[in-house]
Order: C-alpha cells, then structure tokens, then sequence
C-alpha cells in the first residue's frame, strides 16, 4: 500500500465523520432554533408557552427533513463511489486476463 492511498483512505475516513457530525448538528440546531424564535416570539407578543411549543415542534420537524436531506445526499455519494470502485475492479481483472 503507497503513501498515496493511505492518505485517501484517510481522506474518505474524515469525510465520513464531517458527514455524519454534520447530520448530528442539523438533529440538534433544528429544535433550538425553533425554541429560541418562540421564545422571542412569547416575550414580544406574551403569549406564554405557544409560540415555544409551535416553533419547538417546527424545529424538530425542520431537523429531521435536514437529516433526511443529508443522508439522500450521502448514500448517493456512496454509491457513485461503489460503482467507481467496481469499475476500476472489473478494470483490473481485465487487464490481469491478457
């Protein structure tokens, strides 16, 4: 194994994690958000807990359609990459039979 393909795996390694923290972030970011515009919304209007309880659950809806965006977003980069490594497989194989 080259330098050059250690470096790329660690490459696809720190992609991997960047992806996944930022679907954890999107997870959290989403409810408190919502929380913090009802919240303003409560102390302007005084309207109680409404305003938190409406933005909070549209956060958490907000959140989650993030969530859902990003893993789309992921598995089709996983499995253009999939189909890229089998490319290059078959490729080997090929040249290897001649």
């Amino acid at each position: 194994m080259s330098f050059k393909d250690i470096l790329r795996q660690q490459q696809r390694g720190m992609e991997a994690m960047t992806s996944s923290g930022v679907i954890g972030m999107h997870l959290v970011s989403g409810p408190l958000v919502g929380f913090a515009i009802g919240y303003g919304l409560d102390n302007w209007l005084n309207t109680g807990p409404w305003c938190k309880l409406v933005f909070f659950f549209i956060g958490i809806g907000a959140g989650f359609l993030n969530v859902y965006r990003d893993s789309r977003h992921l598995l089709k980069k996983m499995a253009a990459e999939d189909a890229r490594r089998k490319g290059e497989a078959s490729g080997d194989k090929s040249r290897s039979e001649v």
